[in-house]
């Protein structure tokens, strides 16, 4: 009113966040009719709250501007139709008209949203196609695993006692000894040395035969023949010094992982040929999928899916994931009437070989729906709900009609509009701020 000086309590949160604006200046212009007065605010009066006073001179409609310079950035917010008016009775009685309804409402201030995971925003309306959810089971892509067997007969020695399935392991690290030591047959002691008297006694043998060649004592054929003795020696010889010593085989890790599994226990006999442990780097996954066969027709049209992690709470888009469709089955087989699905995933979560997965298939999107992420649906008693913001501290419990899901959003059949801001995030405890009672929608708040 004019020549009164009015409050302006003004609450500021920084999005995407939705958190309060903790410190910063902020500057008030009000201008009506050509006239202005304004205010600066160095800091917060409290945390997310900016407390203004200012006395206007002039009646009229006019606008109020905020100038926020905090250290996110610099911005301005302009509040359009401000009515300063001549005397109390009519602002009263402007007041009173534009009164909204609490019918059906929940009051939940901005002090109480900066304490939570709290977020509004606008329904999407988006295609959306038919989404068939199945489970999957997570298996190491081909190539992303080695296998490493034994290449002689032996006795399994563990290079350390800290070797355990999941431990990290860098390639070229040796694993396993394969002794053949004490062994009275295939020793390899035995024929490490057997080949290295035999490389030596060739390459003396051919040696001498080169010095004797230059006197034509002996032949050419002659020296030939000492040549091929020595070179079959020397591959002999170098094969076996190159894989084995006189512990026996070092068994070297093929590439950087993780040891997924040992196939062998320390102090086992093996042969050659006999799986030793297997090696993963567990960064690219496929994902083992089956559906039923009414959705054979729609097999051909997904383009997409959502990886929901039980374990975690947490859903994982394609995108996040770099997420591939590689196959799908044509054909079921006698034991089996589901029809398979592959996808491959890189494993930027905590996701295990082994484990399973529900996984959302997106097919060919079809007509445009309004859809909400799903933490945005609230059940009570059988029925669903989302929250629509009616002002900055009030909130309507909307009954909807919800749809089909993806994992991550949810169709909206009826009941809100692509306009109807709701709450994405925290909702929840929204909705446990109306069964603690009725409370004042500027309750705190300094006047």
């Amino acid at each position: 009113m004019v020549g009164d000086t009015g409050n302006i309590l003004s609450h500021f949160s920084i999005l995407p966040d939705f958190k309060a604006v903790e410190t910063g200046e902020i500057s008030v212009e009000l201008e009506v009719n050509g006239s202005k007065i304004s205010q600066t605010l160095k800091a917060p009066t409290r945390k997310g709250i900016y407390s203004f006073d200012i006395c206007p001179a002039t009646a009229g409609n006019g606008t109020l501007t905020f100038l926020i310079n905090t250290p996110k950035g610099v911005s301005k917010l302009l509040v359009k139709n401000i009515t300063v008016y001549k005397e109390i009775e009519e602002a009263h009685q402007a007041a009173a008209s534009i009164q909204i309804s609490k019918t059906n409402t929940i009051v939940f201030t901005k002090e109480q949203s900066w304490k939570i995971d709290f977020a509004t925003d606008f329904p999407i309306a988006q295609p959306f196609g038919q989404i068939i959810k199945t489970s999957a089971q997570i298996q190491s892509a081909q190539g992303d695993e080695n296998l490493v067997t034994a290449k002689t007969n032996g006795i399994v020695i563990y290079a350390n006692t800290n070797l355990f399935e999941g431990k990290n392991v860098t390639a070229g690290q040796s694993l396993i000894t394969i002794s053949a030591s004490g062994l009275a047959d295939n020793n390899m002691a035995v024929r490490l040395a057997e080949a290295q008297n035999n490389y030596e006694n060739a390459k003396a043998d051919y040696d001498r035969h080169k010095e004797l060649i230059k006197d034509k004592i002996i032949s050419e054929k002659e020296l030939l023949s000492a040549k091929n003795l020595y070179e079959n020696a020397k591959l002999v010889y170098e094969n076996l010094s190159q894989n084995f010593n006189a512990g026996g085989q070092s068994v070297l890790c093929p590439m950087n992982g993780f040891v997924k599994q040992f196939f062998v226990k320390n102090g086992e006999y093996v042969e050659a040929g006999r799986p030793l442990f297997l090696v993963s780097q567990n960064k690219t996954l496929l994902l083992k999928a089956e559906v039923q066969q009414k959705y054979a027709s729609l097999l051909a049209t997904i383009v997409s899916a959502n990886i929901a992690v039980p374990e975690e709470g947490k859903t994982y888009s394609f995108e996040q994931l770099n997420g591939k469709i590689l196959s799908f089955g044509k054909s079921v087989s006698s034991d089996n009437y589901l029809l398979p699905v592959t996808l491959q995933i890189d494993n930027v979560g905590n996701f295990v070989s082994g484990a399973f997965v529900n996984v959302y298939l997106k097919t060919l999107a079809g007509n445009q729906v309004i859809t909400v992420p799903n933490e945005a649906v609230l059940e009570e008693q059988g029925l669903f709900f989302v929250l629509v913001q009616i002002t900055p501290e009030l909130f309507e419990k909307r009954e909807v009609e919800p749809g089909t899901t993806d994992g991550l959003r949810i169709e909206i059949r009826k009941g809100i509009s692509a306009g109807d801001r709701i709450v994405t995030r925290g909702a929840m405890m929204v909705k446990l701020a109306q069964a603690a009672g009725g409370l004042d929608a500027h309750s705190g708040h300094v006047h």
